[in-house]
């Protein structure tokens, strides 16, 4: 298995989970003044209406003093204690006393006085609280509540997998990875892509390959970025052992921009020049070079193979036009796919589909799987997508094609979509 750099690395829950647990604060309910519902006891009432006013004029200590002195009258009911533990938590909230706050929140929940708004409410902040402060089993805590309550948004089912990843629980986190994808699809959103990245870094930390490659299709499907390109193909190629598949992978590399090493160029190069494409050959080695990644210890074989393939190039160019009259008078396809083929490697794409077209018309070709790629290649280049996609479809129909080949075309043809 290719190894490749913690791909979840990066994130923070508290810059995902937020800071803002209340924008006010919390109002006191006197029996005097509010006949309906629940009223706090008449005992507190003078404590709490100014530990209140002590809190709106931004006077924390002295709402706490107050507080205190009300928390010390008994007997008190639920609703007192649940009022108490509230303006608690605000003023601790406030003072940035974060752990006497998730306490004091902790308390109203236990209170069994909070309505089912209230106790959204006080999870949320804990939630929240808890995250700024990296408690991973917290979090789930609060998370999977708010989940349960459907109270959750798409960052509570991120931030609830990505808890579980840093308590190195990948099992778990790829449960919820998987919950947050559904939610996502359900809200009718793209999943984001950390979620992918989760999977991807379990499965490779636990040695899967199969799942280190579904998770590169799922991240290449919702990105289509070079670098899931190259690690999947990477993987995919290493047990690859025929050459017409290698050249297969090495045409979606190219075609994908994943290319990020000479060898790749070079050797490339030399499958095309082994299947009688010199002229491709030599495209892809001037790429190579142009663009710096091939090193300046590999330059003198690159130039030595580019020397090779363009003197051949120029051989099948000035053949070109009794190439072309030849396959036109044949019966049989196979000499109009490769003349396709040819005309692709000189970056003339219209001719390519044109003959490769007809080709395919005529039948008895001998590798169709070749003459959909390369008609599907020149529409993509003649910035044809839907038509390409429609000959890339064609692959399923190819008997004995290698079932990699076929997947990975079709993973590249729904990207043109």
């Amino acid at each position: 298995m290719t190894q490749f750099k913690n791909a979840a690395a990066g994130l923070v829950l508290g810059a995902l989970v937020g800071t803002a647990i209340l924008a006010v604060a919390p109002s006191t309910s006197v029996a005097a003044d509010a006949p309906k519902g629940p009223q706090i006891s008449r005992s507190i009432a003078k404590e709490l209406i100014a530990a209140q006013k002590a809190l709106q004029a931004n006077q924390f200590a002295e709402a706490l003093k107050q507080l205190a002195a009300a928390e010390a009258i008994t007997p008190l009911t639920g609703y007192d204690k649940k009022t108490i533990a509230e303006q608690k938590a605000y003023a601790y909230y406030k003072t940035q006393d974060y752990k006497s706050a998730a306490k004091a929140y902790e308390d109203a929940l236990a209170s069994g006085a909070a309505n089912p708004e209230e106790t959204v409410r006080y999870t949320k902040a804990l939630f929240s609280i808890a995250g700024n402060a990296q408690q991973t089993t917290k979090v789930i805590e609060y998370g999977k509540k708010l989940v349960d309550a459907d109270a959750a948004n798409g960052d509570v089912y991120m931030v609830i997998t990505q808890s579980y990843y840093l308590e190195k629980d990948c099992k778990d986190a790829v449960v919820w990875a998987d919950k947050s994808i559904a939610y996502a699809r359900v809200q009718h959103e793209a999943p984001k892509e950390n979620l992918y990245l989760f999977k991807l870094q379990c499965a490779f930390d636990n040695n899967d390959n199969a799942g280190t490659i579904a998770a590169l299709e799922d991240l290449i499907r919702l990105t289509g970025k070079t670098d899931h390109w190259n690690k999947l193909l990477r993987i995919e190629r290493q047990d690859e052992r025929e050459d017409r598949n290698l050249l297969m992978i090495y045409r979606i590399m190219y075609n994908t921009n994943s290319m990020n090493a000479g060898s790749d160029y070079m050797e490339m190069a030399q499958l095309l020049g082994d299947a009688a494409l010199p002229g491709e050959a030599a495209t892809v080695i001037e790429k190579g070079l142009s663009s710096g990644i091939i090193a300046a210890d590999q330059k003198d074989r690159a130039n030595r193979l580019l020397n090779s393939v363009k003197q051949r190039a120029d051989t099948d160019r000035k053949g070109l036009v009794q190439f072309d009259s030849e396959a036109n008078k044949s019966a049989a396809g196979e000499l109009d796919v490769k003349l396709g083929e040819v005309y692709y490697g000189f970056g003339d794409y219209q001719n390519a589909m044109t003959a490769i077209s007809r080709g395919i018309g005529k039948g008895q070709v001998k590798h169709p799987d070749e003459a959909y790629v390369y008609l599907g290649l020149a529409q993509v280049a003649l910035k044809n997508n839907a038509d390409a996609r429609k000959s890339f479809a064609q692959l399923k129909t190819v008997p004995n094609i290698s079932p990699r080949v076929l997947k990975l075309w079709t993973l590249y043809s729904d990207r043109l979509g």
